[in-house]
């Protein structure tokens, strides 16, 4: 895998929000396609939409702090050939609109694309009323929807011009602040596929978002220990890449998760869902532990909630224990 170099160096990586590369994708998708609309709902510069409307004025709606409404202003839209991306925070989508999610864009399986910003703790000092913590659960339990969580601005980019090419519902979730840039434009992405971005025999980690990037540098600290990770980037929540993760239990025998989500519903459990039914092993759930999140520092909450590369180092070892 061509990634960046000094990976294992954070101070020396590049850092952006995932945001940025939402906002990115936007312009580049509004460039090629003139069906592109985007959709705010009143946290336009929040979400990085105001790139697109600056480039794009008449390809702009402001709904307004009506969430439900534009989800059902974007299936219009889909209906007449245009394709619609509504942006806000995850918790007011999917969270305060999900019932217009389910009845009106996955029921009709209309061509929709739905962003959830400032997903997970990184929201910061907002707390646990603006820390999206339950989207990919309660997304990923719709039919026809795909469902994506790119790890880094790069990949956030990547995914929302994929989402803008296929037809059908998506809900993509991005965060707020700045994270490693650790992949390159090379690195690929392909909705249904995870890539291994380390190679390892001993125990697998399959991590989504941010939190790769701490896998990532857990492994690299155990391999002076002599233990041999391997780690698994897995964007595509759903539909999720059995094969990977049925092959990585195979090979090694023990997986952890990580997820800056909820572990209930979330990646995690959509691992096991695939591991049991094919490749039971022991599994170890790195994520937010059923409870809410609260105000304060990325960093600090990091560290409090137990998402760190220390955190995966600590479950790594636990699971290895459990091996048979």
């Amino acid at each position: 895998m061509d990634l960046v170099k000094n990976l294992y160096q954070r101070d020396k990586l590049e850092q952006k929000p995932t945001r940025d590369g939402y906002g990115h994708g936007l312009v580049e998708l509004g460039k090629k396609n003139d069906k592109i609309v985007v959709l705010g709902a009143d946290l336009t510069g929040s979400t990085r939409c105001d790139w697109f409307r600056d480039e794009f004025p008449d390809r702009f709606i402001q709904v307004g702090i009506a969430e439900q409404n534009m989800v059902g202003i974007a299936v219009g839209l889909s209906l007449s050939g245009k394709i619609p991306f509504a942006s806000t925070y995850s918790v007011f989508c999917p969270g305060r609109n999900w019932d217009q999610i389910r009845v009106s864009v996955a029921y009709n399986k209309a061509n929709v694309k739905l962003t959830g910003a400032h997903a997970g703790i990184s929201v910061g000092p907002d707390g646990a009323t603006h820390q999206g913590l339950e989207d990919i659960a309660i997304t990923r339990c719709l039919p026809n929807m795909t469902v994506l969580a790119p790890c880094d601005m790069i990949e956030t980019q990547k995914a929302t011009i994929v989402a803008g090419l296929m037809n059908g519902p998506v809900y993509l979730r991005f965060a707020r602040e700045a994270t490693p840039i650790f992949t390159t434009e090379k690195t690929p992405f392909k909705i249904g596929e995870a890539q291994v971005f380390r190679k390892g025999k001993d125990v697998s980690v399959i991590a989504c978002g941010p939190i790769v990037y701490e896998a990532l540098l857990a492994a690299e600290e155990l391999s002076k220990e002599g233990i041999d990770v391997r780690v698994i980037n897995n964007p595509s929540i759903k539909p999720i890449d059995e094969d990977t993760i049925i092959k990585a239990a195979e090979q090694t025998g023990a997986i952890v998760t990580g997820e800056d989500h909820q572990v209930m519903g979330g990646l995690g459990s959509a691992v096991a869902e695939v591991l049991g039914k094919h490749s039971p092993v022991p599994i170890e759930m790195v994520g937010v532990q059923d409870r809410f999140g609260e105000s304060g520092q990325q960093d600090e909450l990091m560290k409090k909630f137990g998402l760190t590369a220390e955190d995966i180092k600590k479950a790594i070892k636990k699971v290895i224990k459990r091996k048979v």
